[in-house]
């Protein structure tokens, strides 16, 4: 795990295997470059106009022996034209300058970000790194590769930016804790991700965290017969895995403090059931519990930072399979809420476990409840790989997520949430049905959920577009929306 931390001396005195600095389109130096120009009586310069080095954002060039500079190398990366970094520019170039240092095998790397903004661009610069660095090997055997030579990232802030910059440090590196647990558990395949489990792992991530008010539940099939959750139950009928209710508890603010309620779908496979999937792809669905590798990575991420509220993280796990007891279309099952359920489409399940644990989360009184579910392919082809969905019945609520998503660059995209598509949803032999049409089927999903959220501010997170990538050689899960969700929660503080 990368020691990430700050320094307060000069770039040009900075002494570490290799240090970065920005420079603008048209070789206009950033604070942090003039220091080093300076120190190396115009070295610098010489070597940009000699390399024709643009500046543009993503461009990188490695110096060595400049004079005067205690570093031993000098990494430059383009800031572009503007006076800070966008935030998708600021990840990326966290992420090329801790391959480079890899790629060297180098230890240490120091970067300076640019002055204004010094603080956004550090945040962004940590998951970069994170990006860069972090390694899945758990079912690699012989394959797995050595863990990256990079151990410690330290950050050299502009005097403006220092006041505020190790709380922001501190919340970053928490962020990517989570992100990477939430990595972690979405990557492992789906005969070592089970739903027990995750209970285990809910266990010992509480456990690891003696000191931070966390406690935790881990509810088997009879405690979730006697909450009465015959939708979620009616799931885990053609499975030999048995499911799991897991619930979460801190307690950082005052008792009896309304909670923020995270909801996670954790689906650890899902063949679709009865109306099972297409054969191409289908090992995707592993990553079908990404809902709650998300909670699991906000709780990691709250426990180290101990905000002052109360946070509950609800977790329904199971898998969606086919036996001879397996959920039929046309079954008729009784929710938690008492509404029943006539089950068309048995591969619409995440519905399915998500509105019993929304009944649950009443008990709570909470002050907001966030689902988060790789919940339809309807909504990968509304808005693709780069936003999220997100439908909520309260505007503020919404706003603050979409806020903390823009900052974080983990982007979420507003659906329309109408009574209008109610209609769709209902059913002659039940009080309604699990499926619509295919017209708007991420925003009927949205509905269905809707109706056992009446009586709280909630918002629904469709991330089935964000969650994982499923080609190449980045193909694994992506750890969002846990930066964005651990965002929404600071800010609060």
């Amino acid at each position: 795990m990368i020691d990430f931390s700050l320094r307060a001396d000069h770039p040009s005195n900075t002494k570490t295997d290799v240090v970065a600095v920005a420079v603008h389109d048209n070789q206009k130096l950033s604070w942090a470059a003039e220091d080093l120009d300076k120190a190396s009586k115009g070295a610098l310069k010489a070597a940009l106009k000699s390399a024709a080095f643009s500046g543009g954002c993503g461009k990188l060039l490695p110096l060595f022996n400049l004079p005067g500079i205690s570093a031993t190398r000098v990494l430059v990366y383009g800031a572009g034209e503007g006076k800070v970094l966008a935030a998708k520019d600021a990840r990326a170039t966290g992420r090329g300058l801790a391959a480079a240092a890899v790629e060297l095998e180098l230890a240490e790397l120091t970067i300076f970000p640019l002055g204004e903004d010094a603080v956004s661009a550090m945040q962004q610069m940590v998951m970069g790194v994170s990006d860069a660095t972090y390694r899945y090997d758990e079912t690699k055997g012989i394959s797995a590769k050595p863990k990256p030579s990079l151990k410690r990232v330290r950050f050299g802030m502009p005097e403006a930016a220092a006041k505020a910059a190790p709380a922001a440090l501190k919340v970053s590196v928490a962020t990517i804790h989570g992100m990477e647990f939430t990595k972690y558990l979405g990557n492992l395949p789906a005969n070592f991700c089970t739903p027990t489990r995750l209970g285990e792992e809910a266990k010992k991530l509480v456990k690891s965290h003696d000191g931070a008010a966390l406690k935790v539940t881990v509810m088997d099939r009879k405690a979730i017969e006697k909450l009465g959750m015959g939708s979620f139950l009616s799931v885990t009928n053609g499975s030999d895995e048995p499911p799991r209710f897991i619930v979460f508890e801190y307690a950082g603010g005052k008792k009896g403090e309304a909670p923020t309620v995270f909801v996670g779908k954790g689906v650890t496979f899902d063949t679709g059931g009865i109306s099972i999937k297409p054969a191409p792809d289908m090992d995707h669905m592993k990553w079908d519990m990404s809902g709650a590798g998300t909670v699991f990575g906000v709780m990691k991420a709250l426990a180290e930072l101990k905000p002052k509220q109360n946070i509950v993280g609800l977790v329904v796990a199971c898998e969606n399979h086919i036996n001879g007891k397996a959920t039929k279309p046309g079954d008729v099952f009784t929710s938690m809420s008492g509404q029943t359920i006539e089950v068309l489409n048995t591969d619409a399940e995440g519905r399915l476990i998500l509105c019993d644990a929304l009944t649950y989360a009443e008990r709570f009184k909470p002050r907001a409840v966030i689902d988060i579910a790789t919940l339809t392919g309807a909504c990968v082809v509304a808005l693709g790989s780069h936003n999220a969905g997100i439908f909520s019945n309260n505007d503020a609520l919404a706003d603050s997520l979409i806020a903390s998503g823009k900052k974080m660059n983990d982007r979420f995209w507003r659906m329309p949430l109408e009574e209008d598509y109610q209609e769709a949803l209902n059913s002659n032999f039940a009080d309604m049905a699990n499926v619509a049409g295919r017209e708007g089927g991420a925003i009927t999903a949205a509905c269905f959920l809707w109706r056992f959220a009446k009586k709280y501010d909630w918002a629904h997170l469709d991330i089935a577009g964000v969650a994982y990538k499923g080609s190449g050689k980045e193909k694994g899960a992506s750890g969002r929306p846990v930066a964005a969700l651990v965002d929404y929660v600071m800010a609060r503080e």
